[in-house]
């Protein structure tokens, strides 16, 4: 049995999940995982299924576009290839958090840094609905910080284009975080 990822992109309607996620179904497919999100009026949804029947990814995609198409649902189906049998790099969970005025570039230029420290963003939330109004900016990056990383260092770099950006920024344990955001 194989793994998928489909991914759909629509303007946001009630109804949607229930499409995509029955076309899925009547092609053999079995979900596995499902991620979605509404960025303005636009559905993003990301579907990870095993597939119970012998259909090529390209048949697959060429029917569930078929199937949804006509509902204003675009359609992208990749396989998902083995996971790689390294181990995978020890970390720790980190909740980082900028707020202030936005610019041009700006996800671009936090996350630059974070690659340079071989940070993975796990998940990123950003909402820039006040110009330079900082209260009405905001981003959410949750990350995971390779255990050999220089914390330090990441903080300081982080902090110091923060400061040249006008951002606030904050750099958590996910624990600590949610820990402060419960109560």
């Amino acid at each position: 049995m194989k793994k998928v990822i489909v991914t759909v992109l629509a303007n946001d309607r009630p109804g949607i999940l229930a499409s995509v996620s029955g076309a899925i179904f009547q092609e053999g497919g079995n979900l596995d995982q499902v991620s979605q999100t509404l960025l303005e009026t636009q559905f993003a949804g990301l579907f990870i299924a095993t597939l119970t029947k012998d259909i090529s990814i390209e048949d697959l995609q060429a029917k569930l576009r078929q199937t949804l198409a006509p509902q204003g649902m675009d359609v992208l189906v990749k396989p998902i290839d083995e996971p790689d049998t390294a181990s995978p790099v020890p970390s720790e969970p980190f909740v980082i958090t900028c707020f202030g005025p936005d610019r041009k570039g700006l996800v671009a230029e936090i996350t630059a840094i974070l690659a340079r420290h071989k940070v993975n963003v796990t998940n990123l939330r950003a909402m820039f609905e006040g110009g330079d109004d900082p209260s009405r900016n905001l981003m959410i990056y949750e990350v995971d910080v390779p255990v050999s990383a220089d914390t330090s260092a990441l903080s300081g770099d982080l902090r110091t284009r923060a400061a040249e950006l006008s951002l606030v920024i904050n750099i958590q344990h996910r624990n600590i975080f949610e820990s402060i955001t419960r109560m």
